[in-house]
């Protein structure tokens, strides 16, 4: 592939999942800032090697170098930093029918799912998060997370299990406050 072409071929194929990317870093690396630096090493490598890139699914093809890149990058940077919290919210289904104790509610729920979910242990975390929010297919993660197909079923099932755990965790505790 030459340059030029290359170039387009690459912005079609794979700088379309750009958001993909930066979600999959952020919950990966539970920090904004080094999502950013993840998903800008990432798509470098992408570039560099998109020449070797034969198949029809870019999108699970960048995303498992977002993962291997987010892993890198954990290994060489473990830091305080890394369970630094998200600050920005998951994105609330509302309705402007709500009164505002329902939207109090709502927004209460939506926090303690985001925390909930950031408590899970990092490969529980990635599979629910390419599952549930990436909406991609167990066949997909498998190629990402570069994991057997019983494996990603077998880490999802226990992943919200786990995730149940924690939620009703949070609830008990609540209502015995």
């Amino acid at each position: 592939m030459q340059g030029q072409n290359k170039l387009a071929s690459f912005e079609t194929t794979i700088l379309p999942h750009l958001d993909a990317a930066y979600n999959l870093a952020r919950w990966l690396t539970r920090n904004d800032a080094d999502a950013e630096d993840v998903v800008q090493e990432a798509y470098l490598r992408a570039f560099r090697f998109f020449g070797g890139f034969h198949g029809d699914d870019g999108r699970a093809w960048l995303l498992g170098i977002v993962r291997n890149t987010s892993y890198t990058w954990m290994q060489q940077n473990r830091s305080a930093q890394l369970n630094t919290p998200l600050d920005d919210e998951l994105p609330e289904v509302g309705s402007d029918d709500m009164n505002p104790e329902a939207q109090l509610l709502q927004k209460a729920d939506a926090q303690m799912l985001r925390q909930a979910v950031e408590e899970l242990p990092l490969e529980f975390r990635e599979v629910l998060v390419l599952r549930e929010l990436d909406e991609m297919s167990y066949k997909q993660i498998a190629v990402v997370a570069d994991l057997p197909l019983g494996t990603v079923m077998s880490r999802l099932a226990r992943a919200r299990k786990r995730l149940q755990q924690i939620l009703t965790g949070h609830t008990q505790t609540e209502v015995l406050s």
